[in-house]
């Protein structure tokens, strides 16, 4: 049985639905973009009915029923969804980890396998096995979801599963970073939270520093740790990332997304958009739409 199974035809509300597991909710909509989780915890976004896009510095990435993204400090804020299900809708589930829960299990864990893990040295065998276990995992979390006696007692335990074949799984290394990540960011989420909302818009390091109530070069050094890069690179990562969507899905020309994302010089978008993507503007959108008709 797939998360599908459990939820195909059950009447859920537009928006976030809360379940009696409080790190499990079920998202529907209705539109195109959907609002992606806004929380300082590590989750997973399972597709249930379908097909998602997301927009990341390291690529376009796509998720039909049963895929599911892992998140990270720099996941958007938007996803755009290809295509609905056949009754119009699309639905996702999503389960939120504590990485102090996730720090657990990789003491308990083998070193040999950390070690693994952290190299991306598992086989494709147990890496394809690990990920169809946390599909199913995720389904037994929905099918008891609605009872709370069993709800409180199996779902702790369920969770640890799921941790331990996403650790196993094709994405193992990237969650496990995502966690640490997370355990040394603290207020640092903030302040990555407010550039993703605001990166539109020009800012100095400086005063991000003063707004969070810390010194330049211990804000600096936070972030960086955190997040693996300087703020005004995030920012810079998050204009050409949303660039590149607006000429994609909204047929927005060059000088069109640079203004729109608030590049003010067009020959600095240019080359700044080039060295991340490897293409100018106009070749890496024929480039990938090229891709798609083939």
């Amino acid at each position: 049985m797939q998360p599908y199974d459990v939820l195909h035809g059950r009447e859920i509300s537009e928006g976030n639905n809360p379940t009696s597991l409080p790190y499990v909710n079920i998202h529907c909509s209705l539109t195109q973009n959907i609002e992606m989780p806004q929380t300082d915890a590590a989750y997973i976004y399972l597709v249930v009915e379908g097909t998602l896009r997301l927009y990341t510095p390291a690529g376009i990435m796509d998720y039909e029923s049963g895929q599911y993204s892992i998140s990270a400090i720099d996941t958007p804020e938007t996803g755009y969804i290809l295509a609905k299900s056949d009754s119009q809708r699309f639905v996702a589930v999503s389960v939120e980890f504590n990485p102090s829960d996730v720090i657990t299990i990789l003491l308990e864990l083998d070193k040999d396998l950390i070690g693994r893990i952290a190299g991306g040295q598992q086989s494709e065998q147990m890496m394809d096995m690990s990920d169809g276990e946390v599909t199913r995992s995720v389904t037994r979390l929905l099918e008891i979801a609605d009872d709370p006696v069993k709800a409180e007692f199996l779902g702790r335990n369920i969770r640890r599963e799921i941790i331990f074949h996403l650790l196993c799984g094709k994405s193992g290394t990237e969650f496990m970073e995502s966690i640490i990540r997370l355990q040394n960011s603290g207020d640092i989420y903030e302040a990555n939270t407010w550039i993703k909302e605001n990166y539109k818009e020009a800012f100095t390091v400086e005063k991000l520093a003063k707004k969070f109530n810390m010194s330049l070069s211990v804000f600096h050094d936070k972030f960086r740790s955190a997040v693996g890069m300087a703020p005004l690179q995030c920012q810079k990562r998050l204009r050409l990332t949303e660039a590149r969507r607006l000429m994609l899905d909204e047929d927005k020309n060059v000088s069109e997304a640079a203004s729109e994302v608030g590049y003010d010089n067009f020959s600095q978008f240019i080359r700044e958009y080039r060295k991340m993507f490897g293409f100018s503007p106009k070749d890496d959108i024929h480039r990938i739409k090229s891709l798609s008709e083939n």
